[in-house]
């Protein structure tokens, strides 16, 4: 029997050239694809409900004869039938309707329908239901199973992908639809048949429980969630392990230079750092390449960390590369290592996108040349950057980076043959979770203690009628020498409306703050600007900086000591905390108005009050996760990495540690099963174990 995995979809009844390419935009190219493109949910078509039995928002089948159709002229021009049943009495409203769909409703025709029952002027009615007439000699049989919802794109309709489905279940069996988990596996886990998951998911039987396979808890998507999520930690596993086989540079401990910069630094190291900075220093004496992921809260000083790793390969000959996703982030880790490497006879060079002509020629030539460390944007990654004697890389923010540009930095070592230690530091703490499923491939280091003398943030929600208040609030602080953030966030997902808001906001403050100096920041500014502006609000000579979310990330002005940020409702909790961050950086008590818009719903009342109990990233970050999802959690460009076809990280969170020994087992075990699931699954995704 043939695999349908090898079968098009051409080899079904009706599927020509026109609706194959249409299939293609799904993903849908095989017999196989068709199977694993699951319903996203289901409607009862299996009983008929009488009228006096329906609830407002209930789908349901109701049969009745028709008492009346009018058309009425309101605002649109309606068509409104009456139907009866006996039970009782509901309207069917059409907005789109012809003479002939009219003449064809008249009164007496027995009529069955499908649709959502709303509350309406003359009591429940259905906006286009799905009819047809019933000619009252044969009775028409409902349907025996649930109706699957599929998920579809322009030009395919659910009837259309009904019936495929239907052609492709029935080739479905265990020699058609191979099952690559092992039955020792399947067992151990307790993980059903695999053709009987997808036949059941296709066509739930007419008792099937709703509820339970809406919440994804039916043994069935249980079934496939642990085959996809497996088939994920066995892509990262082989990603790891195809980078883990490459040489890199072996970076003996270092003594002379660390012992000097902490010496200039003026301050020891907190435990947490010198427990972080043994770990990193250890793997850079190994022969494998390190991949490691650096968490730390705001501000709990992961570029100390870094600069004792690039230390070590400095110290050895060899070249550190820095990356971070901003100009404005880039330009500060060069200052900051500028100050720290230079009086250790050490130079930094800088390479970022906006950088051209000479003084691009220039970088270049430097960083061929050798020197010691270069800082930059993921300008880095291009071709034309060549390095001399490439040994570490450190990337900062690493959700913004996808894995595919991680993996384009092996290629930049040591004579194209050894390949770098990575360093991934981020400042948004990321729920174990995701950890354990996201980034897989990396080993985790936690810093989980702030240096001394960080102050926590204080945080209120004030409505935003007491926006005077603020204001007053604003020129106080300024007045006695302290400076303020105020951060307009997102209208309307615009950046071009924020960008907007923002200019209206500077504008006003600058008006109601006559005598205070007030900039001005926002995503449509050229970097050379916002990086004069940010450069005068470090030194002092702008008291109030008006931005939009840009100000995020690693911006550090110790005597900023207050930040207002408008409607904080519509930024997920991980960003509110990151803004947060850029207060609280000195010895003054620092203060975070959330200047929200009431009324605030049930859920937006739960996210900032958690906002202002607690200063823990980690905690912040694992409600975030529950409220949010993981999609929004790791950055849109991150995301193609979690689109999940059947499984859901929150809800499938139990799943995961089993998920990681299944995966250790199979490619212990029964490697031969390895490459088919990932065939399967992410045929469509990135192949992330073949680079």
């Amino acid at each position: 029997m043939t695999e349908l995995a090898a079968v098009s979809v051409t080899a079904l009844k009706g599927v020509g050239a026109a609706l194959a390419e249409k299939l293609a935009r799904v993903g849908l190219e095989t017999l196989q694809d068709v199977l694993f493109h699951l319903p996203l949910r289901y409607q009862d078509r299996t009983r008929i409900i009488p009228i006096g039995a329906l609830r407002p928002g209930q789908d349901a089948v109701i049969e009745g004869v028709v008492a009346g159709a009018d058309v009425l002229m309101g605002k649109r021009r309606s068509l409104l039938v009456r139907l009866q049943d006996g039970s009782g009495t509901l309207s069917l409203r059409f907005y789109h309707f012809s003479q002939a769909q009219k003449d064809g409703l008249k009164r007496g025709t027995q009529l069955r329908c499908y649709g959502e029952a709303r509350p309406g002027a003359s009591g429940l009615e259905i906006y286009h239901p799905e009819y047809r007439s019933l000619n009252g000699h044969e009775p028409i049989p409902v349907e025996q199973t649930l109706t699957p919802i599929y998920p579809t794109t322009e030009g395919l309709t659910q009837q259309r992908l009904r019936q495929l489905s239907e052609q492709a279940l029935a080739r479905l069996g265990p020699h058609s639809l191979p099952d690559w988990l092992p039955a020792e596996l399947a067992r151990d886990y307790q993980l059903g048949p695999l053709d009987e998951a997808i036949r059941y998911l296709h066509r739930p039987p007419a008792d099937a429980n709703l509820e339970e396979l809406a919440e994804g808890r039916h043994w069935a998507q249980h079934r496939l969630a642990f085959e996809e999520l497996l088939t994920h930690q066995l892509s990262l596993q082989r990603l790891r392990e195809s980078l883990r086989a490459q040489e890199a540079p072996q970076l003996p401990k270092a003594r002379r230079l660390p012992t000097q910069f902490l010496a200039n630094l003026g301050f020891q190291p907190t435990g947490a750092q010198q427990r972080v900075g043994a770990e990193i220093a250890y793997d850079l004496s190994q022969p494998e390449p390190m991949l490691r992921l650096v968490q730390g809260d705001v501000g709990a000083g992961k570029t100390v960390v870094a600069a004792l790793a690039a230390l070590q390969a400095l110290e050895a000959g060899y070249q550190v590369a820095l990356m971070a996703p901003t100009e404005i982030l880039a330009e500060q880790h060069f200052i900051n290592f500028q100050r720290w490497l230079t009086p250790l006879g050490l130079d930094v060079a800088w390479l970022a996108g906006k950088l051209k002509g000479k003084a691009r020629a220039s970088a270049l030539e430097q960083i061929a040349n050798g020197t010691p460390m270069v800082v930059g944007t993921h300008a880095l990654f291009q071709d034309e950057v060549q390095f001399k004697r490439l040994a570490l890389v450190v990337i900062d923010e690493q959700h913004r980076f996808g894995v595919q540009q991680r993996l384009a930095l092996r290629k930049k070592g040591v004579e194209g043959r050894l390949c770098p230690h990575q360093l991934i530091m981020t400042a948004t703490p990321i729920p174990r979770t995701l950890a354990m499923s996201a980034y897989a491939d990396l080993d985790t280091s936690i810093l989980d203690e702030l240096p001394p003398g960080r102050t926590p943030v204080n945080t209120v929600l004030v409505a935003d009628s007491r926006r005077f208040e603020v204001i007053e609030r604003v020129r106080s602080a300024c007045h006695e020498g302290r400076q303020a953030y105020w951060v307009c966030t997102l209208i309307e997902e615009s950046e071009e409306l924020t960008c907007q808001a923002a200019e209206t906001t500077f504008e006003d403050l600058s008006a109601a703050l006559g005598g205070l100096h007030v900039g001005l920041i926002h995503g449509r500014m050229k970097p050379a600007e916002k990086a004069a502006v940010m450069a005068q609000f470090k030194k002092g000579q702008l008291q109030l900086l008006v931005a939009t979310t840009v100000i995020e990330v690693g911006v550090d002005v110790p005597n900023a000591s207050l930040m207002i940020i408008e409607n904080p409702e519509r930024l997920g909790l991980a960003q509110l905390h990151q803004l947060r961050g850029r207060v609280g950086r000195g010895s003054a008590a620092s203060h975070c108005v959330l200047l929200y818009h009431p009324p605030l719903s049930q859920l937006g009342r739960e996210r900032l009050g958690i906002m202002r109990e607690t200063c823990d990233g980690f905690l912040i970050a694992e409600k975030d996760l529950e409220l949010r999802g993981p999609g929004e959690m790791l950055g849109t460009r991150q995301t193609g990495l979690l689109q999940f076809k059947v499984a859901d990280l929150m809800r499938d969170a139990d799943l995961l540690p089993a998920v990681r020994d299944a995966a250790q087992a199979l490619l212990a075990r029964w490697p031969q099963h390895v490459s088919p699931l990932l065939e399967r699954w992410l045929r469509h995704g990135q192949q992330y174990g073949q680079v």
